[in-house]
């Protein structure tokens, strides 16, 4: 019953014309700000943040809730046109979105890609509304064991998904951790493997390695491409 009044009371003030306003204009700068590679969600917030300055609390909130949602679905329009992910969520989406964007049927691949966000993003929301109070409680309980227990269960996921040639997902696993080694620890803050090169000490993107593995693919396809 909690969960009913509280998303009653929430709908209320945000079912009004001006804060409406507000969540459509974030979600149009969000969009056009999140298309570009990339430049993901906190990205967009953090160029986007003063404009909220002089909005009220509850008005400035929704605003950026709109500017995250734009920009964490615009990765996908890149991925679809032009084979590029914008953020690391759109990776999957460059796998079949820009099969059909070659043969004419973009438009119906950012429709699709559109109405799965909607709907995800509603679910995603209603279920995280139910389930936040005990998941928080059972993340307290979580440790270093825990911690690792739950890496080494994805790493071995990992192999297990890949498909082709074992060697080389094991390898490639490998070279993810390396590359993951890069940047600031976060526990002791000292950089590792920075090289006394600022840039590396927030660490490597994960857009950045993507988007260079697009590139060497798509010139291992086209020998002739420099």
């Amino acid at each position: 019953m909690d969960l009913i009044a509280n998303l009653s009371l929430g709908f209320g003030v945000a079912f009004t014309p001006i804060n409406l306003l507000y969540a459509f204009v974030g979600c149009v700068l969000g969009t056009l700000i999140g298309v570009l590679p990339g430049i993901g969600p906190v990205a967009t917030i953090a160029m986007l943040l003063p404009a909220t300055y002089a909005l009220p609390p509850v008005s400035a909130l929704i605003m950026l809730a709109g500017i995250y949602y734009g920009a964490q679905y615009s990765g996908s329009t890149t991925a679809i046109l032009v084979n590029l992910p914008g953020e690391s969520s759109s990776v999957v989406t460059c796998i079949d979105g820009y099969q059909m964007a070659r043969k004419g049927r973009a438009g119906p691949a950012l429709a699709a890609a559109g109405l799965g966000s909607f709907f995800a993003g509603c679910v995603g929301t209603l279920i995280l509304a139910a389930f936040a109070p005990p998941l928080t409680e059972l993340a307290f309980k979580f440790g270093p064991a825990e911690y690792f227990a739950l890496m080494v269960l994805g790493l071995i996921g990992a192999v297990v998904l890949a498909s082709g040639s074992l060697l080389k997902a094991v390898a490639m696993i490998v070279l993810g951790l390396l590359l993951g080694l890069v940047g600031t620890d976060v526990n002791s803050g000292v950089a590792r493997f920075s090289f006394d090169i600022p840039e590396l000490t927030d660490g490597i993107g994960f857009v950045v390695i993507a988007m260079g593995v697009f590139r060497l693919r798509r010139n291992h396809q086209q020998p002739g491409t420099t």
